[in-house]
């Protein structure tokens, strides 16, 4: 769809204005706690940045964050912060994608884009199509996975210590210390046989 003619919208309109500008590539529009949150198609999400930037006046993008719904079957949310300057107005726009298929940059739009879709794939494992550098940006060189999945281990994958031996940081396998405890107990200090610092005041307002 084309995205085209100027359009300044005034906040009490905005619901009528995304409708008009961005058409049958809006697929949902929430407003909640304040905050006006819309859904867009994925594959059309260039062509809207640009109508909501240029026709909106959504000037400025803050922040892009990822969201990982694991039952889902495009279990990623993107979701992208815009700010209106002119009308001191902040806009959140959503695209969902899975694992394999990759979402389309903004960076031709806002530069900035580039190091935020970075932290995004870096964390979620999102690809994002034109990103001139999409490498990590938070994790080392060599890191397994991708740390804010749902089902990204506690432990993760390896551990880092720096070896005397070697005289350098070496990566290896995680090894838990211990074996995990089990308890009949809801809590590890129930049932203990020693009285914890405190419970003492507890027992001399009983007497």
């Amino acid at each position: 769809m084309a995205h085209n003619a100027p359009l300044i919208a005034p906040r009490a309109g905005i619901a009528a204005d995304l409708k008009s500008v961005l058409g049958v590539d809006l697929l949902d529009h929430v407003f909640a706690v304040d905050e006006d949150s819309i859904t867009v198609k994925r594959d059309a999400l260039g062509g809207v940045m640009v109508a909501l930037r240029d026709r909106l006046e959504y000037q400025q993008l803050m922040e892009i964050a990822g969201v990982d719904y694991l039952d889902r079957a495009e279990r990623f949310e993107v979701v992208y912060h815009l700010l209106s300057v002119t009308k001191n107005h902040r806009l959140r726009v959503r695209v969902t994608t899975d694992e394999a298929t990759p979402v389309p940059t903004v960076v031709n739009i806002w530069p900035v884009a580039g190091w935020l879709e970075r932290e995004v794939f870096d964390m979620y494992g999102v690809l994002f199509a034109g990103n001139p550098d999409l490498r990590r940006i938070l994790t080392d060189y060599g890191f397994e996975g991708h740390p804010q999945r749902k089902d990204f281990p506690l432990t993760g994958y390896v551990e880092l210590r720096y070896s005397e031996e070697e005289k350098r940081v070496v990566q290896e396998p995680v090894r838990l210390q211990q074996d995990f405890r089990s308890f009949d107990f809801m809590s590890p200090w129930e049932g203990a046989d020693y009285v914890l610092p405190g419970d003492e005041k507890a027992e001399g307002d009983k007497a």
